[in-house]
Order: structure tokens, then sequence, then C-alpha cells
């Protein structure tokens, strides 16, 4: 199974993105993403928080909700204490300003580290012998520092990508030179 490191990076909805980037802003795909639909945009904007900002890219298509995702390295950049939360858990997280071309938010919530997780179609997760909502292992081997994460959420869809999310801390402390491969473990 692939492991595909997650580096900082905004959803926004559509209200946001306009007010951001103006009322005709279209987002322009630069990479396809492993999740089917998703990609990365050409578009960044700058996350600003009580100690400092950070550049970020914007996932897209947009979402209900604006989100942003952080490794706790970023989140002390920026001075927010972000909880470990999977995505679209946002009740109870802090907010942050975030400054585009044309226009600035300031978001009441919606900053968090993202748990990581795995990402199963149904028949995948049969195969793998998972199921939604599951609490897994992967293990890594890379560059002498073999590692297992544990708490590893499986998240089963019909539209998922069969890969492993974690963030850049996470692939650091296992020195992964990029994208690889990993075990699960039951």
């Amino acid at each position: 199974m692939i492991v595909e490191t997650s580096a900082r990076h905004i959803h926004l909805t559509q209200e946001d993105l306009e007010t951001l980037f103006g009322s005709d802003v279209q987002l322009t795909p630069k990479k396809a993403l492993s999740q089917v639909g998703q990609f990365a945009c050409a578009e960044k904007v700058e996350v600003v928080g009580p100690k400092g900002s950070l550049k970020m890219s914007i996932l897209g298509p947009v979402r209900p909700e604006t989100q942003i995702e952080v490794a706790k390295t970023d989140a002390r950049t920026l001075g927010i204490d972000a909880p470990i939360r999977m995505s679209a858990d946002l009740e109870g997280t802090p907010g942050c300003k975030v400054i585009g071309p044309k226009g600035e938010i300031t978001i009441d919530r919606g900053v968090i580290v993202a748990k990581r997780h795995a990402h199963f179609t149904p028949d995948q997760a049969v195969e793998f012998g998972v199921k939604d909502g599951q609490n897994i292992q992967i293990k890594l081997s890379y560059n002498d520092r073999s590692l297992i994460f544990g708490d590893v959420i499986a998240r089963v869809s019909k539209t998922a990508g069969l890969a492993v999310h974690i963030d850049t801390d996470e692939a650091n402390a296992a020195g992964l030179p990029g994208t690889v491969d990993g075990e699960v473990i039951l």
C-alpha cells in the first residue's frame, strides 16, 4: 500500500475562495491526487496565526467548510494549538486568518493536525480485512529508520484511492524519501 506525505494545505468553501481570489476565480489544477477527483491547485494563500504565517497550497475541489491541515511543527510556527483530528471533525478547533491576493478571511474554527489514515475502496477493505473506522498499523522500513505507525484510521469509500496519508513530521520521523510502500498490520 502506498504511503503519501500530506504537506500543509487548505480546503476552501466556494464563498471563502471568492473572497480570497475574486468572484471570477476558478481553481487551477496543478496535480491530481491519489483520491479520485481531488487535486493540488496552483493558487496559494497565506495562513496567519498569533506567532507567524505560512504559505499554503489549496486542495480542490471546494468543500462545505474551510479547513486547514498542518503538522504539529507548522502549528507551532503559527502559534496555534491545533488538535489531531480526522478531516471534517472541526468542532472545538481553533481558527486563524487567511490572506489571498484579493481579500482575507478569518475563520472561527478549522485548523487541525490531520490524524493519519488509510483509504480503501469497499473491495480493498475486504481484501485487507479492515472495516471503516478501524484502527490499524502501518509498517515502514526506509533509510535505516524502521517504524510502525499505530492509530491509523481505515477510511472506506467507493471513491477511495488505496493510500495511507501521514503528515510531514511523521514522514521525517520515518526518514521517508517521498511516496513509499508500507505494510498494513492488523
